[in-house]
């Protein structure tokens, strides 16, 4: 399998840093990954809903000029479908059985994402009606799928 995150901003602080790399670590053994940061487009004070729109597809062109023609397009939103563990686990299987080994998972900016990055994606994800830092959902998204692998595998993993 081979497995793509595409996420729209750098991280910067030392510690999700190194918990990105812990996670890249525990899924090598499994997958083939790769991390792709995309820059986040500067918003300027008082910026209005156009302003915003505008924003959105300049990082929605920057991530799909990323995306090659045969990947699976999974996206991180909030009106996604939300899965358990296990359910995302059976998901990612069929993902593997029906040739789709080639995914791509997108974190959008801090404004969401752009209707064109919307319009490639083959199905939508959620973690929930929260907002969470970007930061911090690159490492939850990362620990899912080490957890996903380790549920297909029968491995143990702590509940």
């Amino acid at each position: 399998m081979k497995v793509t995150l595409i996420s729209v901003g750098k991280l910067k602080e030392k510690y999700w840093k190194q918990a990105v790399e812990e996670y890249k670590k525990r899924i090598s053994g499994y997958a083939k990954l790769e991390l792709i940061e995309i820059q986040d487009e500067k918003e300027p004070n008082n910026a209005s809903a156009k302003d915003i729109e505008i924003i959105k597809e300049k990082e929605a062109e920057k991530i799909l000029s990323k995306i090659k023609d045969a990947q699976h397009v999974v996206t991180l939103e909030i009106k996604g479908k939300a899965y358990t563990s296990e359910g995302l686990a059976e998901e990612y299987q069929k993902w593997m059985n029906t040739g789709r080994s080639d995914v791509v998972f997108i974190i959008g900016g801090s404004n969401g994402l752009g209707e064109s990055v919307r319009r490639r994606s083959d199905q939508a994800i959620s973690f929930g009606a929260l907002t969470y830092p970007h930061q911090m959902m690159k490492v939850m998204l990362l620990e899912q799928i080490f957890r996903v692998n380790k549920i297909i595998r029968n491995e143990q993993y702590h509940k």
